[in-house]
């Protein structure tokens, strides 16, 4: 099935050029220049968008008195029936009507006659385009939102799965602590729980409407813009013209909210891409997310994590370019600005793209629990556990630092952990060390010792996702 946000069929119709803006000119457009300047085969998915758009700025007018009941009749019909059509597949986008908005024009007048033409009093493309882009750009972070909330609940019940599960905390990539694995996903979780907070307040900013700025100074027309907005579920109307057709901070803000979002899928996919390798050999992923080597028979290679993680670069790009796009534009709308869209579009396919896979992963992830506890006890996880028992015990903790250190140092010279010295050899560096070292020193006593807000008791990472699922339900 086609996807709601995709380009779909790309055929176009030859059909005359353009006579909308003709008037003051006395020669055809050049062809190429036709073809470069068109947007139509991309802006077309928001055929849906510009309808909406468009059925309520003609009810709008019906309401001041500049259409007719019987005109507004005609063109709501029209433009239901040319939805139709182009979700049938059945509509004729030509080039040559530059965009989704001319193309769609076009039709209805061909379809209804004047009342089609005197769809467009009160307004201009330019915002009309600004309008469509924020009507489509609120679904999309809706569907993002959606789909955001089914990963974080999925990555949540992992969670409370391996609330127990043993496994090392690493910095530097170096073993540094034991923690469960619970703990370790619920890091996850709250990074993109950011993020979703940070799409829920862009999306208020987005949430604002253009329609009524006209060209750039508004309409002599005495337009009810309140009203529009409030068909369209707009919060308000944009307060000024000027900025209202030339601004796309909400669209440089959406993508720099999915860049920092592709940031953590990434680091989740390194993650996932490492646990799984024959090295660590953490976690088994599904074959089904994976793919095999057309040399190498042995090969499962991990491509969903690897290709999420390559697509934050993708993202970036996006962010950079509408930044760049927007940077020396003077007020108000500029042709430069038909260059928001693919950027915005692709972003949003991307991340939906790459949370949809997520999403779907992240539950069928079967962890090896006896090969992450047989890593936990290499590196001297434990090392800090004895530090603060020599603290409890009245030593500084920086003379129990370097008590500890020198124990470790035989630990490496004699290629044994902590917990597997004799008593004997553990009070060599300091006397303070009794026979209760030991329920300090095992891998179960560090994390249940982590008893704190946000630490990686098991009791405490299930009393997190608690919170968290509860969160996820709140919609």
């Amino acid at each position: 099935m086609q996807s709601p946000w995709s380009d779909g069929d790309l055929s176009m119709s030859d059909q005359p050029t353009n006579q909308t803006w003709g008037g003051r000119f006395t020669e055809s457009t050049d062809a190429f220049v036709a073809a470069f300047t068109a947007s139509v085969d991309f802006d077309r998915r928001m055929y849906r968008q510009d309808i909406q758009g468009s059925i309520a700025h003609a009810r709008m007018l019906t309401r001041i008195g500049v259409l007719s009941e019987v005109d507004c009749a005609a063109i709501v019909e029209g433009l239901e029936a040319i939805r139709g059509e182009i979700e049938r597949g059945e509509f004729a986008w030509s080039i040559a009507l530059e965009d989704v908005h001319m193309n769609i024009e076009a039709r209805l007048t061909a379809r209804i006659g004047d009342a089609g033409k005197r769809l467009h009093t009160g307004r201009s493309r330019n915002d009309q385009v600004a309008t469509d882009i924020r009507l489509y750009l609120r679904d999309a972070i809706d569907a993002i939102l959606a789909e955001m909330k089914r990963f974080l609940g999925g990555l949540a019940e992992l969670a409370l799965r391996e609330a127990d599960t043993i496994m090392p905390g690493f910095t530097h990539l170096q073993v540094a602590q034991p923690v469960t694995f619970g703990h370790h996903l619920l890091a996850w979780f709250e990074m993109v729980k950011r993020d979703h907070e940070r799409l829920v307040d862009c999306r208020k900013r987005v949430n604002i409407m253009p329609l009524g700025a006209a060209a750039l100074a508004g309409t002599s027309y005495p337009l009810d813009r309140e009203y529009t907005a409030q068909l369209l579920g707009f919060d308000a109307p944009c307060a000024n013209s000027l900025d209202a057709v030339s601004d796309r901070d909400f669209a440089i803000e959406f993508t720099a909210v999915a860049a920092i979002l592709l940031t953590h899928l990434s680091r989740m996919a390194e993650e996932l891409v490492l646990w799984s390798s024959a090295q660590f050999d953490f976690v088994e992923l599904p074959d089904r997310f994976c793919t095999g080597s057309s040399i190498m028979p042995q090969k499962k290679n991990p491509d969903v994590p690897e290709l999420v993680r390559g697509k934050v670069g993708r993202v970036n790009g996006h962010l950079m370019a509408l930044l760049t796009l927007m940077k020396s534009q003077p007020l108000a709308y500029n042709k430069d600005n038909q260059e928001d869209k693919e950027p915005l579009f692709d972003t949003v396919d991307t991340v939906l793209g790459c949370l949809r896979a997520f999403a779907d992963l992240i539950p069928a992830v079967r962890p090896k629990h006896e090969k992450m506890l047989q890593s936990a006890r290499r590196g001297f996880a434990t090392a800090t556990d004895l530090a603060d028992y020599l603290v409890r015990k009245g030593l500084p903790f920086r003379d129990a630092h370097e008590v500890v250190g020198q124990a470790v140092r035989l630990g490496v010279e004699t290629e044994r952990d902590l917990a597997e010295m004799t008593l004997a050899e553990l009070q060599r560096f300091s006397p303070l060390i009794e026979e209760d070292v030991f329920a300090v020193l095992t891998l179960e006593g560090s994390v249940a010792a982590r008893n704190v807000l946000g630490g990686t008791a098991p009791n405490r990472v299930r009393e997190a996702v608690a919170a968290a699922l509860v969160w996820v339900a709140q919609g």
